[in-house]
């Protein structure tokens, strides 16, 4: 049985939420935390903390808005404000979504891509859900059919089909027939068709695609007995948009919306960290960046964001 190649970066993206995969593949970093209260309580912010510097960043003027705004300038000509952000009974994620709208705005094509790709997903997820279910259901059948298996790998054997590979045993499925293949074990399932891979592990879901070159990933990491901190990264040949947030009532949340193409405006790299107490108000960094890796500047604009509302 052979696994199509394209399906090693695949599970490479997702091994990378915890550890490092060698060769081209998608690199995820996250991080758990067992409670939220963990972290720190956050500070409720009146005026927002904007020393001169903060690393390589460097203050342009003095705060703005009544001290609600402050901009820095960072390595390569990275920008990066500063914003007191009062919710006034706005839902965090509105919010936010009106500093993704903007900040996508300096990187058009991506954002188009993505938004078109995600659309996309969508339905495929919609059709994972059914077969979600029937694979519990296929599971259970293969844990009561030991001697039906047997007598299947006898016949497939005595077929003599050169391209065509099974193994079963109790809570164990695998089958595979050309570039096709389906892996069912206790917590994991693979399943590729042609250039299409789909693999669940736990809390994960990973898609992927070999024509278009698409890596999806979405799911949670268990914290505390909770929902756990989740993360949700879809990336293209050129672009990739990842988003992360931590359980609880309070807002800690980070976007980011790359492309490795040359822009117009010369951006490369766009997003946010966002920090607030239950009812706000937010502290967010909004960062653009002209290098595509999440550099020193947004490294120092998360300790803009912690020195002005805590962990």
């Amino acid at each position: 049985m052979t696994l199509r190649p394209f399906l090693i970066p695949t599970v490479c993206a997702f091994a990378a939420l915890t550890s490092a995969c060698d060769g081209d593949s998608v690199r995820i970093s996250s991080t758990r935390t067992e409670n939220n209260d963990a972290k720190g309580v956050l500070k409720v912010v009146d005026a927002l903390q904007c020393p001169q510097t903060m690393g390589s960043l460097t203050r342009k003027g003095s705060a703005q808005d009544g001290g609600k705004v402050c901009t820095y300038v960072g390595p390569k000509g990275a920008e990066v404000s500063l914003h007191l952000v009062s919710l006034d009974g706005t839902n965090p994620a509105d919010a936010l979504k009106a500093f993704e709208t903007r900040l996508s705005g300096s990187l058009p094509a991506a954002a188009a891509e993505l938004r078109a790709s995600a659309d996309a997903e969508k339905a495929r997820v919609r059709a994972d859900a059914a077969q979600a279910a029937a694979d519990t259901a296929a599971v259970a059948a293969d844990a009561a059919a030991g001697a039906a298996d047997q007598a299947a790998a006898q016949a497939d054997r005595a077929a003599g089909a050169a391209d065509r590979a099974s193994v079963r045993a109790p809570g164990v499925r695998i089958e595979a027939a050309g570039d096709d293949a389906s892996v069912r074990l206790p917590g994991m399932h693979i399943e590729t068709r042609g250039d299409q891979a789909s693999v669940r592990i736990g809390g994960f879901h990973i898609n992927a695609s070999d024509s278009d070159g698409a890596t999806r990933v979405t799911g949670s990491s268990p914290a505390g007995g909770g929902s756990g901190d989740s993360v949700s990264v879809n990336a293209l040949n050129n672009a990739a948009e990842i988003r992360t947030s931590a359980s609880g009532e309070a807002t800690r949340a980070s976007w980011i919306l790359t492309d490795s193409r040359d822009s117009e405006s010369g951006w490369r790299l766009v997003g946010y960290e966002a920090r607030g107490p239950v009812g706000g108000p937010l502290v967010v960094a909004a960062v653009r960046s002209r290098d595509t890796n999440r550099n020193r500047a947004f490294e120092d604009a998360k300790d803009l964001v912690t020195l002005n509302v805590g962990e």
